[in-house]
């Protein structure tokens, strides 16, 4: 349970483990392990798989003489807000037993085993109100008793604390008044003088595309004078916990993938705490789990169906138990790089404070199966490893994935965590943490992930992204000039052009190609007076916004993959318009969904991959500085150098 072991510390805890039955040369093996990873024998045997939890601590009572509670009674315990540092730090919990004295029930350590005993020897009436448990079984008895009040939290603390930050409100008075303002007058406006109006939209439209298009070759341009970023070097200090969560509902076909992919993670399992939250009525993702026997450091979060039921109210319910200095988190479908953890680590211990979050990029690994696939795994190669970048490197907001955040915890709680009412979750909490003083940067190791392969899937997944994306940007538009004032003009400006330009160019895709098609019909047809200047200008607008959209989207995809990438591509990428056609549709489709259900999440269906080859670990410099200090330790020769015969 200690932050950090040491070697005095490890030499106790060799001494006092012993008494509690565990053999000789396991605790040598787990020294050597511990003075490896800066933990505990004790952290280290609970993970190892040779005694679990339940076993040691029972024996641990014996020791002691005291009984062991292999759960606690719920109704014994008083529930208040200090209780829930024990679900991060499990140490101890009062009973309230009727008509009987209350008693303390604890979570000891080896390492105080021999001051717990002089404690009783000294003063021997404190047996009678003391009994033990385990870490597992304190936090199970916290996670239930304030699941109520832990769930009202998780749905409404950012909106009772900083409802201006919330969507939970959709759209405010003045909002309102405006948009209504707009449509009447948009309506009016055709039917007064469509021949007046029509020609001025097709301007405003036009001209907001081209910015657009100006986003993206920036990109492109930036891309094309990118160098290799050289990795952070790792800090040579003991590495911290590192907390991994993921949000699961309706998940029993990826579980078994997923655990194995989290077991892969290149970080000591003792520094692990894995917290799985799936929703308490999902039976069927829990049982799939439990039929795995999930590894110690793994924790299943039941969250209560109360209140939205979204991702971001799943994390924010389990984020109250995270142990981690760091966090990160992932979907379950997804398989993260095994050094994950570590280049974020040494990136966060090499970088300012004000860093408060690191996005990896996504890599589609289904691309080869459909041409939706195909097209989706281009968009992504574009975003995660041509677009944010060039946007961390300008210190610019970035519209974050929904997963491979990295994040320090306590930043992550200090700005409200995420809102659950908002179905984009991940690009609000990039701004949020924008406007709060903080900035986002990007990692190179990957997380691999799969695309939907039907339209309906695909439809369906990418509605709810232009939803949340169109509760986010209502939110930063409720008061535009205090966040400008939050971001700065450049970055204002940026946001307008990555949220409110992506949306407009989505939603008026479509009529800027019947404006583009209209003024083509004009031009091929025979004209006896030469055609009004404005009119060839705007089909040349309209010309480089149509095509040359296509031609980055393809350029900027392409430039950042692989040649393995591009190979499986194919020639998919004449399907772009059609492509670009659904993405027109989504957002319309999302548009009228914020007016009827603004938090419906539509769930996206996933399914197992084939496993790949596990690599074997390398012996590290710090393992055999770890086996030189456990010599010292144990005070043992080193070994005899012998000549070769």
């Amino acid at each position: 349970m200690r932050a950090r072991a040491t070697a005095r510390s490890v030499a106790v805890e060799l001494e006092q483990m012993g008494r509690i039955g565990v053999s000789h040369s396991l605790r040598i093996r787990l020294a050597r392990t511990a003075l490896c990873n800066g933990t505990g024998l004790e952290q280290e045997l609970l993970v190892s798989g040779e005694m679990n939890e339940d076993d040691y601590y029972k024996a641990f009572a014996a020791a002691l003489g005291l009984p062991y509670l292999p759960s606690l009674p719920l109704e014994q315990i008083f529930y208040s807000d200090k209780l829930e540092i024990q679900l991060q730090m499990p140490r101890m919990v009062r009973l309230y037993p009727p008509a009987s004295p209350p008693v303390t029930v604890l979570v000891p350590e080896a390492f105080r085993l021999a001051e717990l005993e002089d404690q009783f020897r000294r003063f021997p009436s404190l047996r009678q109100s003391i009994a033990i448990t385990s870490p597992g079984a304190l936090r199970q008895a916290v996670w239930q008793i304030g699941s109520v009040r832990r769930t009202e939290e998780a749905s409404n603390s950012l909106f009772n604390h900083a409802p201006a930050y919330s969507a939970r409100q959709v759209v405010t008075g003045p909002q309102g008044f405006w948009a209504g303002f707009s449509l009447a007058g948009l309506v009016g406006g055709l039917v007064i003088s469509a021949s007046v109006f029509l020609p001025l939209l097709h301007v405003v439209l036009s001209t907001a595309y081209l910015s657009m298009l100006a986003l993206r070759a920036a990109t492109l341009i930036h891309q094309s004078r990118r160098r290799a970023q050289r990795p952070d070097p790792l800090s040579h200090t003991p590495l911290p916990v590192y907390t991994v969560l993921v949000a699961m509902y309706r998940e029993k076909s990826v579980v078994s993938q997923l655990v194995d992919a989290l077991k892969r993670l290149d970080w000591p399992p003792a520094l692990l705490d894995v917290k799985l939250a799936c929703e308490a009525d999902d039976e069927e993702t829990l049982e799939a789990l439990e039929k795995l026997s999930l590894p110690p450091w793994f924790e299943i979060v039941r969250v209560p169906a109360i209140g939205p039921r979204t991702k971001p109210k799943a994390l924010n319910y389990a984020l109250a138990g995270a142990r981690g200095t760091f966090l990160v988190i992932y979907d379950a479908e997804d398989r993260p790089h095994p050094g994950q953890l570590k280049e974020a680590y040494a990136r966060f211990s090499n970088c300012p404070d004000e860093i408060a979050c690191l996005q990896a990029p996504l890599i589609i690994a289904n691309g080869e199966e459909s041409w939706i696939s195909s097209l989706f795994a281009l968009e992504y190669a574009a975003l995660f490893r041509g677009l944010l970048p060039m946007l961390a490197r300008l210190h610019m907001p970035l519209p974050l994935g929904g997963t491979s955040n990295h994040f320090r915890t306590d930043i992550l709680r200090r700005i409200g965590g995420w809102d659950p009412y908002n179905v984009t979750e991940d690009a609000d909490l990039g701004l949020r943490l924008y406007r709060a003083g903080y900035r986002c940067q990007t990692l190179r190791c990957q997380t691999l992930e799969d695309a939907p392969i039907s339209a309906r899937i695909w439809i369906g997944q990418r509605s709810r992204w232009f939803k949340g994306w169109l509760q986010t940007w209502l939110i930063m538009m409720r008061h535009p000039l205090r966040t400008c004032r939050d971001m700065g003009l450049r970055a204002f400006f940026m946001f307008q052009l990555m949220i409110g330009g992506m949306l407009l160019s989505s939603l008026f895709h479509p009529a800027i190609l019947i404006f583009f098609a209209t003024n083509l019909c004009v031009m091929l047809q025979p004209a006896s007076t030469p055609l009004p200047w404005r009119d060839v200008i705007m089909f040349w607008v309209d010309m480089t916004n149509i095509l040359g959209s296509y031609a980055i989207f393809m350029t900027l995809g392409r430039g950042a993959m692989t040649g393995h990438e591009r190979k499986k591509l194919g020639l998919r990428y004449f399907a772009i318009p059609f492509y670009w056609l659904m993405t027109s549709y989504s957002a319309w489709k999302a548009a009228l969904e914020l007016r009827t259900k603004p938090f419906f999440w539509n769930k996206t269906p996933h399914r197992a991959r084939p496993r790949p080859p596990i690599a074997e670990p390398l012996r590290t410099a710090q393992a055999t500085g770890a086996e030189e200090r456990l010599r010292l330790l144990l005070q043992e020769p080193p070994p005899e150098k012998t000549e070769a015969i």
